[in-house]
């Protein structure tokens, strides 16, 4: 599975995958979602599953999804998004 990550760089965003020898730079956090989601479109549209995170700036998880090749007459691949762990009542919820 191919691997997309959107993530801080310097004052920018930078757009990382295994596919490409050196990330994407942006300056906006928006473009580089929009940049990050076209990727992992394009590539699972060609056949290849992707799972696509985006991390905010203190390293934090924000999104995680799946995107998966297209299957039976459905010409488009299909994106979902992953929940994070539910927190049971051991844990403690921070704000």
């Amino acid at each position: 599975m191919e691997r997309v990550v959107v993530e801080p760089f310097g004052e920018g965003w930078a757009v990382r995958s295994l596919t490409a020898d050196n990330p994407m730079i942006l300056r906006r956090g928006a473009d580089a979602e929009r940049v990050g989601r076209d990727l992992a479109l394009r590539l699972a549209a060609a056949g290849t599953p992707v799972q696509l995170n985006f991390r905010l700036r203190d390293g934090a998880t924000a999104a995680k999804f799946v995107c998966l090749p297209p299957a039976g007459q459905n010409p488009e691949p299909l994106m979902i998004r992953l929940r994070p762990p539910a927190v049971t009542a051991e844990e403690p919820v921070t704000a």
